[in-house]
């Protein structure tokens, strides 16, 4: 490293720390405006508060990142272009190239960050702050003396196994004793008509065993041709080993994009191709999107350097307004691609790099205006 470099990164780095600063600020103004209200009316105490918010805030640094490179960079290669420097060292036939490697290097680090936050630390915060709320409300409605099947309960779920040609029903499931109850589970034949169905007053995952256990229900056979009962046989208790459906999935399905982990987005988009449900490309895209964000340091690298340099010597502010106008456009970009996947235009791999790719031909035509 030279003493440009030195001089480049020091300027940067100040003001990259700074912004990343203000944005994780307004992300954490975010945290309070979305969840305070409902986590204290749930009874959480400071200590409580403080932690969630802890845990949750983590879950915005991929968004952060980018924004924050963008604007520190605009601001401070704008400062250096109205000042001169970059002239003086191309005057001294040193070329962008050379002159922006400390850049492109702290790029590449940006890159394998964000690939360490996606797969490890956001799916962390993510279920890790939903399983807090989670637990709050369990305990609020435990204070309220609700019976203990109707803490944590979610109402209607409904799952389609086409795999192992089962269709299940809950009237209602408790997330905090892990257990259905109202269940109806409908065995298919390959055409998907009823052969078998099973009902239930309570239904559990028994992990020790590998398999689910029926309580208080009955066993109704039916002629597929006719779809007629011809036998019906009640039990007390009856383990089907080979049911298998994970019931963490199955209250994953109804859930936003947004809200799901990379891993449970991963899951989820496995069960759906099975299912080919027309509510597979937006998870498609999302998850795509995660792993395409790897790259978006170096597109925001590559916009901002001739961004920044070819423009006029005014205030570096101007240059950071601008970045407002970028993220618009990437946004525009991004809603296009995600409308054309849930339609079926593309592939929901492809619209997930589209926004990036057209951010890239952008950085492209830049660059040759720049040369």
């Amino acid at each position: 490293m030279n003493t440009f470099d030195r001089h480049l990164l020091r300027e940067w780095l100040q003001i990259f720390g700074l912004v990343l600063a203000a944005t994780g600020g307004l992300l954490l103004v975010q945290v309070f405006y979305d969840d305070f209200r409902q986590l204290s009316d749930l009874g959480a105490r400071a200590p409580v508060l403080a932690r969630y918010v802890a845990v949750r805030v983590p879950s915005f640094l991929t968004v952060v990142l980018p924004l924050s490179l963008l604007v520190s960079l605009l601001y401070v290669l704008g400062k250096l272009h109205r000042a001169n420097e970059l002239t003086a060292m191309r005057a001294a036939g040193v070329g962008f190239g050379r002159m922006m490697a400390p850049v492109w290097v702290a790029g590449l680090l940006c890159c394998g960050l964000s690939w360490w936050l996606n797969t490890t630390v956001v799916p962390w915060s993510v279920e890790e702050s939903r399983a807090m709320k989670e637990e709050l409300e369990f305990q609020s409605q435990s204070a309220k003396a609700l019976s203990p099947d109707r803490i944590g309960a979610v109402y209607s779920v409904a799952f389609d196994n086409p795999d192992g040609r089962r269709m299940w029903f809950f009237n209602r499931y408790s997330k905090s004793r892990q257990r259905g109850y109202g269940v109806s589970v409908s065995e298919l034949d390959v055409r998907r008509r009823e052969r078998l169905r099973l009902t239930a007053a309570e239904a559990w995952f028994d992990e020790a065993r590998r398999g689910w256990v029926f309580k208080d229900g009955r066993e109704l056979v039916f002629a597929v041709e006719t779809g007629e009962a011809v036998a019906s046989t009640p039990f007390a208790e009856k383990f089907a080993p080979n049911y298998r459906e994970d019931p963490e999935l199955m209250l994953l399905i109804d859930r936003k994009p947004s809200r799901l982990s990379l891993w449970e987005l991963r899951a989820l988009i496995t069960h759906l191709e099975i299912e080919r449900s027309p509510k597979l490309p937006m998870y498609a895209v999302r998850y795509y999107s995660l792993i395409a964000d790897v790259v978006g340091p170096l597109i925001v690298i590559a916009i901002a350097i001739p961004f920044a340099v070819a423009g006029v010597r005014v205030n570096p502010a101007v240059g950071v307004s601008k970045s407002i106008g970028l993220f618009l456009l990437y946004y525009v970009f991004t809603t296009a691609a995600t409308t054309l996947a849930t339609r079926g235009t593309v592939d929901p791999a492809v619209a997930a790099w589209l926004p990036h790719g057209g951010m890239a031909l952008i950085a492209v035509w830049l660059f040759v205006r720049l040369r």
